[in-house]
């Protein structure tokens, strides 16, 4: 008996190259996300599926920037609207009739203000490294004062 060829189901198959779903799989998915690539249709974010840690900085690095960022700005820390509504409050205290205030005189009020403040804290900081703290305390703001000579300004035992 003769030998006839056998019908091999697999030689009529086209095959196709497949995607790898090991490791730089997984980092595919990762750069997707990071592109905000989307599965299928557009119906699901890629960065939905993926929960990326956020950042880890040193100690003290993101506070040095920060301090970098706003010794840079020239603008004014305390916003406007509140600082008029205390300028206002305080005036009432001293005054039965509405006072009225030119926005110059409320600006350089505010500019007097903030400049006060920042070397009250300057010499407050400076007080609590000296006490070899880096947290500043009530207690190192009354040193401040006092060392200053601000009398006016130094809380009394009826605070």
């Amino acid at each position: 008996m003769a030998r006839t060829n056998q019908y091999i189901s697999s030689q009529n198959k086209v095959q196709k190259a497949r995607k790898s779903t090991g490791a730089c799989g997984a980092l595919t998915i990762k750069l997707a996300a990071k592109r905000g690539k989307t599965i299928g249709k557009g119906k699901k974010d890629m960065r939905d599926m993926i929960k990326f840690k956020p950042r880890r900085y040193h100690p003290g690095v993101v506070a040095l920037r920060e301090i970098r960022k706003l010794q840079k700005r020239t603008d004014l820390l305390i916003p406007r609207n509140p600082f008029l509504r205390l300028v206002k409050e305080i005036a009432m205290d001293y005054s039965l009739e509405q006072l009225r205030f030119q926005s110059a005189a409320l600006s350089a009020l505010q500019e007097a203000a903030e400049a006060f403040l920042v070397r009250l804290f300057e010499d407050t900081q400076l007080c609590a490294i000296h006490a070899k703290r880096v947290t500043i305390f009530p207690r190192d703001i009354v040193l401040a004062l006092r060392i200053r000579g601000d009398l006016f300004l130094r809380p009394t035992a009826a605070n």
